[in-house]
């Protein structure tokens, strides 16, 4: 296992100023099935290892030579990318406490002494390249496992996500089985509001699938007004239209203790889509852009749609009148920008309010 993480041949760089000590390391070493490459000074290891992009899988390293010593070509290795984790032995005639400790603090994994005896440099290095690959395979399987945890929380989080859209889907039915809210509807205003929201200039990708998810929740809050209110046929007196108004912050209520995204974005849009952009909507009178974008949006998608489809108190308008109506309405009821962008699309519009 460990053979296949390190190279098939595993590459041994020796740098020593002595030709005849990088020989008496190679014809020591050669009992093992190395590779090796070497260098007479530690300049022109650096150099070695940049130029040719070489990755060592380890470095016997002299200490005295001319120019940079040992240490401070160790240094230099291991500010390396792709050296950080190479083993570096030092290879030194150099037997101080000091020189031993330096060695150590420049991050070298060995310090042997020379003359050193063939059973030794050969255990040290076979010892040093095992661990190195087994330190490959840790970070190999560390990454394996890290893409596993990814994948795994990307299903996780997929499947709550779809949860979601079932629930909302439920209560849609839910909803259109209590009040005069038709499937159809709700369908035409999901793709009305999906489609502002594309043409929304700061609104991404996954505003527009969020918009289009929750916005059939927007009238959720009507289960919960009683029958002989919601289903009046005729105008309601002022006491009825205050319960009726009810319906969004009892939305609000319902939808907003949970902890997900397209909860939560359902509760800003049942609870901001009767909001007027001039402050005299209900239920909190907010006022321009401290409306969501996502309750401004859908609040011109389902009135729209409301006033170009019968309902059982009102019989349909036609195209003209429904836009001639929201261009008069821009910068009181709704955003002056979404009616621009409304007006500058409308025949994707139309399209869209078409559809039966």
């Amino acid at each position: 296992m460990i053979e296949s993480i390190i190279s098939e041949t595993p590459h041994i760089l020796i740098v020593d100023d002595v030709a005849e000590n990088i020989q008496l390391a190679m014809n020591i070493l050669q009992e093992d099935d190395y590779e090796f490459s070497f260098a007479d000074s530690g300049e022109k290891a650096i150099t070695l290892i940049n130029e040719n992009n070489v990755v060592f899988d380890l470095i016997l390293l002299d200490i005295m030579m001319p120019g940079k010593d040992g240490f401070q070509i160790c240094k230099e290795i291991k500010s390396l990318p792709n050296c950080q984790d190479v083993p570096v032995i030092f290879l030194s005639a150099k037997t101080d406490v000091d020189s031993i400790t330096k060695g150590f603090e420049c991050k070298g994994v060995d310090y042997i002494s020379k003359p050193f005896h063939a059973s030794e440099l050969l255990a040290r290095v076979r010892t040093h390249l095992e661990l190195y690959g087994a330190k490959k395979i840790l970070k190999t399987q560390n990454v394996k496992l890290e893409i596993k945890s990814q994948v795994e929380r990307l299903r996780l989080l997929t499947e709550l996500e779809q949860n979601q859209k079932e629930m909302i889907y439920i209560l849609t039915e839910v909803m259109e089985s209590t009040s005069d809210e038709t499937g159809k509807h709700i369908k035409r205003m999901a793709e009305l509001s999906r489609l502002l929201a594309k043409l929304y200039p700061s609104l991404n990708d996954e505003d527009i699938d969020t918009i289009f998810n929750a916005a059939p929740m927007h009238d959720i809050g009507k289960i919960m007004i009683p029958a002989e209110i919601l289903h009046k046929p005729g105008r309601y007196t002022d006491a009825e239209f205050e319960v009726m108004k009810q319906h969004s912050g009892l939305a609000y209520q319902l939808l907003s203790r949970s902890p997900r995204k397209l909860m939560k974005a359902a509760a800003i849009i049942a609870h901001e889509h009767h909001e007027k952009w001039d402050g005299s909507g209900y239920p909190r009178g907010l006022k321009g852009a401290d409306i969501h974008i996502y309750g401004r949006i859908v609040a011109l998608a389902d009135v729209f749609d409301a006033l170009t489809h019968s309902r059982r108190y009102k019989n349909a308008w036609s195209i003209t009148e429904a836009v001639d109506y929201i261009k008069s309405l821009s910068g009181s009821h709704f955003d002056p920008e979404l009616v621009d962008i409304f007006i500058q699309h409308i025949d994707e519009f139309i399209a869209i309010a078409a559809i039966e």
